[in-house]
């Protein structure tokens, strides 16, 4: 039995991005883009809230110290998948906003161990503050090298998979083996997120249908958190062998 809604065929909504009048196309891609810039917003408020009021401060220093990082971790992941089969699952609107909030709020509570250290590290925001910058232009610089040429990454999905398998195997086995994953495997996983870029926002033109921008918006958050994540894991390491 199929949960999802049933759509009539000729309606302009059921279509695939790049099947869709010009003006179908823009909105969708409008509407993709200003969840994805509502998540990241509310990613900022929340761990600066975070951050700031010290509410997640005491748990997760506790979680650290008694080296269970691991059960964040796993948390994490399940719940990313939840919000994931949420967004795209076809189910009523109300379901999909869920998962892309849900998942908004994880990234936040998982990143605060993260910014906490850099904040240490660094003596303050500015560390955070550079590694966004890089973020966002890089982001802005693959987007636009997708949007301007109109070409489908969809070629890099398998690659994709077997590389962030091998990358998700690599990080849990790390946990029990005391791995220290350093400056090549943190500049490999960047590389990483940038192919996923590129195909997720190929996708967002060729591969989502128009009313799918909760999905869509979901994936290139995802893509974007673990880029910052990883951008800032450099900032550390390059800066602690000056």
């Amino acid at each position: 039995m199929s949960y999802a809604p049933e759509y009539d065929s000729s309606q302009e909504r059921d279509l695939f991005a790049i099947d869709a009048a010009a003006d179908a196309r823009a909105g969708f891609i409008r509407r993709t883009y200003a969840h994805l810039f509502a998540a990241v917003a509310a990613f900022a408020c929340l761990t600066g809230y975070f951050l700031t009021s010290g509410v997640l401060e005491g748990p997760m220093m506790r979680i650290i110290q008694n080296n269970q990082w691991f059960l964040v971790f796993g948390g994490f992941m399940v719940v990313s998948w939840i919000a994931s089969w949420m967004a795209n699952s076809g189910a009523s609107p109300a379901v999909q906003y869920f998962g892309l909030i849900l998942y908004t709020v994880a990234q936040a509570v998982f990143f605060v161990p993260l910014l906490m250290f850099a904040q240490a590290f660094a003596g303050g925001n500015s560390l955070i503050m550079q590694a966004g910058a890089l973020t966002l232009i890089i982001f802005g610089g693959l987007t636009l090298t997708v949007m301007i040429t109109g070409a489908d990454f969809s070629f890099l999905r398998t690659g994709l998979a077997l590389a962030g398998l091998a990358t998700l195997g690599l990080i849990v086995v790390s946990f029990f083996m005391g791995w220290n994953l350093g400056l090549w495997f943190v500049l490999g996983v960047i590389v990483l997120m940038c192919g996923y870029i590129l195909y997720d926002t190929s996708n967002v033109l060729h591969h989502y249908r128009t009313d799918q921008y909760v999905a869509a918006s979901l994936a290139l958050f995802a893509s974007l958190a673990t880029l910052f994540w990883y951008m800032i894991r450099l900032l550390m390491i390059l800066n602690s062998r000056d």
